[in-house]
């Protein structure tokens, strides 16, 4: 049995295909990026969709097609990104769940995202964790700072645990506007972190990416990794495919002596099994 769940994030909505060729942005990249990842050791790929011009979208029919070829092809969970791009509106960002996937993405609350704002208001972040429960969608709830973790005591107490009875939670580190991506920030989030919280990941943003991935290994954690939240594998050395990232986290959780979790086994921790 493993003891380690792999996230693979292969593509997200800030980086552009023209300053990163292997960026997997076309369905057909995509699929084969969660093949080998899951090949590699990944249970579950956290999605974004670009459109025909290699842009983020969010259109209805293109996520759809996203899942059910993702469903099809192998046998990692799906999960969609209700984020989108900051640039997104809500309705779309709500409509993001018509595509079915397995898990859905629930930031916590409204970051500073660079220069740009990540809006999450407190109804939005309502609305859609009552349509995931409805739905049927198994959320993972993402942390980009401690007012996120209070906020997600609020939310659990507000309106019971999500769809499958299981709480997991993703903290995302290292983002300018968010928490650090230090041992000292995560170790101050997971303790913080409600008593109904099952699971917990972590993401390391750029630099950090090494120094969260050891610090959540370290305290029992879980692992996502992928281009989306870097793009080097050390100084000057570019990722050429996410199956690089996927490959070390397995190393790491080695090290670590944790086994990396299937498909199969990751549905039993998310409560969907």
């Amino acid at each position: 049995m493993g003891d380690l769940l792999i996230t693979v994030a292969p593509t997200g909505a800030e980086t552009t295909k023209a300053d990163c060729p292997q960026l997997p942005t076309t369905l057909a990249e995509l699929v084969e990026t969660a093949q080998r990842c899951e090949a590699a050791g990944a249970a579950m790929v956290h999605v974004h969709i670009r459109d025909d011009d290699h842009a983020p979208t969010l259109e209805p029919a293109r996520l759809a097609e996203t899942v059910a070829a993702l469903k099809e092809g192998t046998g990692l969970v799906v999960q969609l990104s209700t984020g989108g791009s900051v640039h997104d509106p809500l309705e779309d960002r709500l409509a993001v769940l018509d595509a079915q996937p397995d898990s859905c993405s629930l930031t916590m609350g409204t970051t500073n995202f660079g220069d740009d704002v990540f809006l999450n208001p407190w109804p939005f972040v309502c609305d859609l964790y009552q349509l995931s429960q409805e739905r049927e969608v198994v959320p993972e709830f993402e942390l980009f700072d401690l007012g996120q973790v209070a906020a997600l005591h609020r939310l659990l107490d507000s309106y019971g645990l999500p769809y499958g009875g299981k709480v997991h939670v993703d903290l995302v580190m290292g983002v300018p506007g968010g928490m650090p991506g230090t041992a000292d920030a995560l170790v101050a989030a997971v303790a913080a972190l409600p008593a109904a919280t099952t699971s917990w990941s972590a993401t390391g943003i750029g630099r950090s990416t090494l120094a969260v991935g050891l610090a959540s290994l370290s305290k029992g954690g879980h692992l996502r990794v992928g281009m989306e939240d870097v793009l080097t594998l050390a100084r000057g050395v570019p990722v050429q495919h996410n199956e690089e990232l996927v490959s070390r986290a397995v190393e790491m959780g080695r090290l670590a002596q944790r086994t990396p979790m299937t498909g199969a086994e990751a549905r039993v921790l998310l409560g969907m099994a």
